[in-house]
């Protein structure tokens, strides 16, 4: 089964982290990708810059519109994902508990299961 596993991220909660906090952060996340290699059961994992650099596009009256920045004013944007492939979705949430930013008042992990991938209906 493939999980994504989603991290949520507030700016105002990670600048109010001590440095050595951010690096407590990083550090948890080079251990987590390497179990998760070591296992097998990642399939790959991203980071994403800061909202401010993002472009929202929509079509109006068949001519694109862009947008710079995120698309919502939210406190909490999609800063990362790890994208697995486990046995259950017990499993997933036992891998989202251990990134480090579960463990953080104000970040968020969430697990979500792949309904499509490469075009299949997952089962």
């Amino acid at each position: 089964m493939k999980f994504l596993i989603i991290m949520h991220i507030n700016p105002a909660v990670l600048d109010a982290l001590t440095e050595q906090e951010k690096a407590a952060i990083g550090d948890g996340h080079g251990r987590f990708m390497e179990a998760l290699k070591e296992s097998g059961e990642l399939i790959t994992t991203q980071a994403l810059v800061d909202p401010s650099q993002a472009a929202v596009v929509r079509v109006r009256d068949g001519q694109p519109v862009v947008t710079d920045g995120p698309f919502l004013e939210a406190k909490e944007f999609l800063g990362g994902f790890y994208f697995v492939d486990v046995e259950s979705k017990a499993r997933a949430i036992e891998l989202a508990a251990r990134i480090p930013d579960a463990a953080i008042d104000g970040l968020g992990v969430e697990v979500r299961q792949v309904m499509f991938a490469d075009g299949l209906l997952e089962a």
